[in-house]
């Protein structure tokens, strides 16, 4: 598809790697490049801000950002990019992730943040749309997401 990475994923913590790393299989899957950082938008936001404003710039096309608590990661990643952002909330803290879902998916009118479920499902399933998302665009992505989704009709044995 490219040789630089098309897809940017960016957790808030070290600590949410095991569940992206759910995500980077997928990704690998389909034979999608990506890359993986860790930036927080509240221990480091200069960070943040350089990595999502320059994404454009390494050729990359969809941003997934993880975080887990009050989750701002993936609003402030879309604050600076204009690029498509899938969020995924970590399941951590006293609430499981009900607090990080909520903040994603409640972001104002205007700044909008795709957000899947929940912890490992939602990490593969930020995967998948990204390559639906890349496949608009990507004839050979198409190819691959539709070979897949026929391969889930079928029965499992």
């Amino acid at each position: 598809m490219s040789d630089g990475p098309l897809v940017g994923i960016v957790m808030g913590s070290e600590s949410d790697r095991p569940t992206m790393q759910r995500c980077c299989e997928v990704l690998d899957g389909y034979g999608v490049s990506y890359e993986v950082v860790v930036r927080s938008a509240h221990r480091d936001p200069e960070g943040c801000r350089e990595w999502a404003t320059q994404a454009e710039g390494r050729g990359v096309k969809v941003l997934i950002a993880a975080a887990g608590g009050a989750a701002h990661l993936p609003g402030v990643v879309a604050a600076w990019s204009v690029l498509p952002v899938i969020g995924v909330p970590m399941s951590a803290g006293a609430l499981g992730g009900l607090d990080a879902l909520l903040s994603m998916a409640q972001m104002p009118a205007g700044i909008p943040v795709a957000t899947v479920a929940i912890g490992d499902a939602g990490a593969r399933n930020a995967g998948h749309l990204a390559v639906g998302i890349l496949a608009l665009a990507d004839a050979g992505a198409r190819e691959k997401l539709v070979k897949r989704r026929e391969a889930n009709r079928q029965p499992k044995q």
